[in-house]
């Protein structure tokens, strides 16, 4: 069987990590992209499980979780009778330390109570002391964090208030967002401070995901077209952004900020997990 040199493969990840599509990757690699999908999943694949062995006992003081909407083959609205179970919409729900910036924790599935449950337990698993968490208003928040972290935890919830459409024309107010108007902070359980209660850091690691995958860019043909290949990304995505890409408010990629390690990790460094 042949294989790729390492350069090659380095040439692909990176090309993956910075947005590009499995289509334009092929061609600016020149290779199929069959080679392409393949190397996403075994890279994929080893990302998840090196996540999973090197991100945990984690001492952090505030921790912030949101979802983020994507979808698989069709959006719901046009799924196909028959594929209702490996099409349409799909949440990323993400959680982020606030100071050191490290993903501690991602789950992939439904905007509901089980996917809540997932998350939150992979959470607690993560972390070796007593935090505080922000989310939004999402009620299915309210269980999982019950159920998993007790009374051992300083919770409070965001609502961003918003009004109506801005724009004068159509397509304004189509492309355009709406108007914020404030924020309705609620202390769930614990004594959070009030002044740490937000979920920017959450939100802004939302539009690198947009802007480091290519099928989480609105209005394109780019989407995902199977729900393993959508997780090998994200998977491939939060370890480059964990252990390679360099914050830059911090100067250094937030697992060294986060001390779970002592030397920069590159693309290559990926790429020889799945050897």
């Amino acid at each position: 069987m042949n294989k790729l040199p390492l350069q090659k493969r380095v040439q692909i990840i990176n090309l993956l990590v910075e947005g590009n599509s499995l289509r334009s990757t092929s061609r600016i690699a020149d290779v199929s992209i069959n080679t392409v999908t393949k190397l996403l999943v075994d890279v994929g694949r080893a990302c998840e499980k090196f996540h999973d062995e090197t991100v945990k006992g984690i001492t952090a003081k505030r921790v912030q979780c949101d979802e983020i909407w994507s979808f698989v083959y069709s959006k719901q609205k046009n799924v196909p009778e028959g594929m209702e179970d490996y099409a349409g919409d799909v949440w990323t729900w993400v959680g982020i330390d606030a100071d050191t910036k490290l993903v501690v924790s991602w789950h992939v599935g439904q905007r509901d109570a089980y996917a809540a449950h997932e998350f939150m337990q992979d959470v607690k698993a993560r972390l070796a002391n007593k935090v505080q968490l922000t989310t939004d208003g999402l009620r299915a928040y309210l269980d999982a964090i019950g159920s998993h972290f007790g009374a051992d935890i300083d919770f409070a919830q965001l609502v961003k208030l918003y009004g109506g459409e801005s724009g004068n024309s159509k397509q304004e107010r189509k492309y355009s967002p709406t108007e914020y108007i404030g924020a309705k902070k609620t202390i769930v359980s614990g004594q959070p401070d009030e002044k740490h209660i937000s979920t920017s850091y959450v939100e802004r690691q939302n539009l690198t995901m947009r802007m480091h995958m290519r099928r989480f860019t609105r209005l394109t043909n780019a989407f995902s077209k199977k729900v393993d290949n959508h997780c090998h990304a994200i998977a491939l995505h939060f370890v480059y952004y964990n252990f390679v890409k360099i914050h830059k408010s911090l100067r250094v990629p937030p697992a060294m900020q986060a001390g779970l390690i002592k030397r920069l990790m590159s693309i290559e460094d990926i790429v020889k997990l799945a050897d």
